[in-house]
């Protein structure tokens, strides 16, 4: 077992430190929002409490994920969650693998994130082992608060709890891995703190395996500055080694806790969240999480501008068959929020030339994913569909309605549409 100083006083944590984090500040759980970017499959410890799954919807705990991103597709992501959730605080990593097993997806993804939103705040977790090689990275990144999983100090106990540890090409199996992990964990610990690093240690309650050993891990994680401690209750997996074991009694728990306080302030609000979780941390994703997380895996839109029929450039209320002329934005996406621009102004093909007319008109939009407008006809409706343009009528600030399209929003109408030619002042002829 490994030395540590045994006259600590215990840990008091600032306000500065964990401000506005909701696993950090039990305070902020109900007042900030996270999100967290599954672009981190592949891991290099297989722990006897985890079963990784990729595209698993209905279970709630670490390891499991929907989809598994690419880095641009994460950052577009949060630019879209950003837009849902205004209170948006941090946006992490935390698997379903490692993340620093999957180090340049990771760092890709922190850096794309940190470009368009510097001001959120950047964090991840990590069994230790490769993130000593990335100390550097994540301070040039500023990613703020890194947990690390720590439960023992013991070479011994670590062999029951993890199958193997795979360090580059070498796979490690009973103590040696456990000696390799544990000095790893201790050197990025050591590592984090030296660059003003906010760190928290998860620590996996597993009885009869780690129970007896939790103030030592509590005794060590004071000595090399962590800042807080999340004595986590096993979680028992189907199909995992210890998957029938029981999980810890409340008593088991409480005493863990007390135990550990004497040395570092203890995290009780955990909600062992799933490696896309997103929104406040008492949130289960629902069916609109998931859809939005699953659209997120699309690529990029070869057409991404938006036309607008209007009549001074302000707001939506030209009918499409009287309109001379579209407007034609894009996304500027400054700062990640949805920020529409203009680009130009086209002139449309001339009225009276029935279905030929709209079928020009759809190749004049062909870099258009979408066309709004006040009201249009079936026939317009149905040709520029067929051509891949979304139609939409509304009416009221262009801005308002753009922002909600671009966002996957249907934009809002405020007056019922009417019927064709019963009040418009245009020529007379339809829309044909």
């Amino acid at each position: 077992m490994t030395d540590v100083a045994t006259d600590l006083a215990p840990v008091t944590p600032t306000r500065k430190l964990f401000s506005d984090h909701p696993c950090f500040d039990e305070a902020a759980r109900m007042r900030t929002s996270r999100v967290h970017l599954p672009v981190a499959p592949r891991c290099n410890v297989q722990c006897n409490y985890c079963n990784r799954k990729f595209d698993c919807f209905s279970e709630s705990r670490p390891g499991v994920s929907s989809v598994v991103l690419t880095p641009e597709q994460a950052a577009d992501y949060v630019d879209t969650v950003r837009a849902d959730y205004p209170n948006l605080a941090v946006v992490g990593i935390a698997g379903p693998g490692d993340p620093f097993a999957n180090a340049d997806k990771t760092l890709r993804t922190f850096e794309l994130v940190r470009q368009r939103h510097p001001d959120l705040l950047l964090c991840t977790s990590s069994n230790g082992l490769e993130l000593a090689h990335h100390l550097d990275e994540v301070a040039q990144l500023d990613i703020s608060h890194i947990t690390v999983t720590m439960s023992t100090v013991d070479p011994d106990v670590a062999a029951k709890i993890y199958r193997w540890v795979r360090d580059g090409r070498q796979v490690y199996r009973g103590r040696e891995a456990g000696e390799l992990l544990l000095s790893r964990q201790i050197e990025s610990i050591k590592g984090l703190k030296a660059r003003g690093v906010t760190v928290k240690i998860n620590t996996i309650l597993v009885p009869g395996v780690t129970l007896d050993g939790i103030a030592e891990v509590a005794k060590l994680a004071r000595e090399l500055g962590v800042d807080i401690m999340n004595n986590l209750p096993l979680y028992p997996v189907d199909g995992t080694p210890f998957g029938e074991l029981l999980a810890p009694s409340p008593e088991q728990i409480a005493r863990a806790r007390r135990d550990a306080e004497q040395y570092l302030p203890q995290m009780t609000h955990c909600q062992r969240c799933r490696a896309d979780a997103v929104g406040l941390l008492d949130d289960e994703n629902d069916q609109t999480a998931m859809d939005r997380l699953l659209a997120a895996r699309k690529p990029p839109s070869p057409r991404p501008h938006i036309a607008v029929c209007t009549q001074e450039g302000f707001l939506v209320n030209q009918h499409l068959g009287g309109a001379d002329f579209v407007d034609i934005y894009e996304n500027a996406n400054i700062g990640g929020r949805v920020t529409p621009r203009f680009v130009e102004r086209r002139t449309t093909p001339p009225a009276g030339g029935g279905g030929r007319r709209w079928a020009l008109l759809a190749g004049l939009l062909k870099d258009c994913r979408a066309l709004v407008c006040y009201q249009l006809g079936e026939s317009p409706r149905m040709v520029l569909r067929a051509s891949g343009v979304d139609v939409y009528e509304s009416d009221g600030l262009i801005s308002e309605a753009l922002t909600d399209i671009y966002a996957g929003r249907v934009p809002r109408r405020a007056l019922p549409p009417r019927d064709c030619a019963t009040s418009c002042s245009g020529p007379g002829t339809g829309c044909g």
